[in-house]
């Protein structure tokens, strides 16, 4: 699945989003011309181009994304059909346009190149917009919703958990103390408000937080769960699932449902046998990663992780 001298694949060039392992991902996805396959996380539509220039006449791709900035990337083709849904609903949209089973599932998780280059949208903290951080905006709760209602209990754990950061527990309760008297609608409120807790490199530091912000905001380790529990039903045997992960929560996830068709870790026990019913075939046996020419190309590659299975 590594790329080849001679690939005629060429990595499309957009300033929306330049996908990330394009070729091993639809080398992963073994597209058939007339199959029919779902883009879950649309986007700048990357990979989608990639899979329409691999299917014939009779082949159909259903793309998935729930941001609306997404719709300006479609391309005039018959071939497609827009869902403008988070694709934890998989299944009920499929079911609406009347397919029952696919081909070929795709979701290249986490932020676009395009939402971290609006500054209005929340995501980076490289601007002063408002931190916001909905990818879709008809949702409600936005990033300084849940700093402003969250309790400590609630921070603490959404740090530890989502950004990994260190002291999740003093960040906690700095917020819940500082957003009694202080105001933090904008990134740069929010930065201000915390920089006394900071640690180590600060820009690191900071995107771990806003990372764990962006996560709870977003559900997007429920909408990861719900989507990959659809999987089994709608995908054929001998159809490929592949996902991009681009944090090791999200990894862990995906590899333990490919596995074994669950989310929890399964210790060995010496006195005890738990006989699963195998429903993948594991394609990448180890998650697959940029090459260090498409890391220089595209730093977002450099923390993505892809994973293929096969329904057996």
């Amino acid at each position: 699945m590594k790329e080849t001298p001679d690939s005629k694949l060429q990595t499309p060039n957009n300033d929306y989003h330049i996908p990330v392992l394009y070729h091993e991902t639809l080398t992963g996805l073994a597209i058939k011309p007339d199959g029919v396959y779902v883009d879950c996380t649309f986007g700048g539509g990357g990979h989608s181009k990639g899979i329409l220039e691999q299917l014939g006449a009779e082949g159909k791709l259903i793309a998935f994304d729930q941001d609306a900035d997404a719709q300006q990337n479609l391309p005039e083709d018959g071939r497609v059909i827009f869902v403008a849904q988070n694709f934890r609903h998989l299944q009920r949209m499929l079911r609406l346009h009347k397919i029952t089973e696919v081909d070929g599932i795709l979701a290249d998780l986490g932020v676009s190149s395009h939402q971290f280059d609006e500054g209005d949208r929340g995501f980076s903290i490289r601007f002063s917009g408002p931190l916001d951080m909905r990818m879709d905006r008809r949702q409600g709760s936005t990033a300084s919703d849940i700093i402003r209602s969250y309790s400590e209990q609630q921070l603490h754990k959404l740090f530890e958990q989502y950004g990994e950061v260190t002291n999740s527990i003093t960040l906690a309760k700095h917020i819940v103390h500082q957003r009694k008297h202080l105001q933090f609608e904008t990134i740069e409120q929010f930065k201000a408000m915390i920089s006394p807790v900071v640690k180590g490199n600060p820009n690191k530091y900071l995107a771990q937080v806003f990372q764990a912000l962006r996560i709870e905001v977003n559900d997007e380790m429920g909408a990861l769960k719900d989507m990959l529990q659809q999987v089994p039903a709608v995908l054929k045997p001998g159809g490929r699932v592949a996902i991009i992960t681009f944090h090791s929560i999200e990894d862990r996830v995906v590899k333990n449902f490919f596995r074994q068709g669950s989310f929890d870790e399964t210790p060995d026990h010496p006195f005890m046998s738990v006989v699963k019913e195998e429903v993948f075939m594991i394609i990448t046996k180890k998650p697959i990663t940029a090459t260090q020419e498409e890391m220089k190309r595209n730093t977002r590659s450099r923390s993505a992780k892809l994973r293929v299975a096969e329904r057996m």
